[in-house]
């Protein structure tokens, strides 16, 4: 194992490595993001309204 500094070191190369999303990358992942979590509530609601309407039909 490592000593502190030695880790410390390791850390800060390490962290240099990394590659950060520019801010179009962010905002363009961002409203996918949204847009598929509204699709899927769109969706689940129309199952769930189709489900519902089955069973009201079973059960008049």
């Amino acid at each position: 194992m490592a000593n502190p500094i030695q880790f410390l070191s390791q850390v800060r190369s390490e962290v240099g490595k990394i590659t950060w999303p520019t801010r179009r990358e962010t905002v363009l992942t961002t409203i996918m993001v949204m847009v598929m979590a509204l699709l899927t509530a769109i969706f689940f609601s129309l199952v769930d309204w189709v489900i519902g309407l089955g069973i009201k039909a079973m059960f008049m």
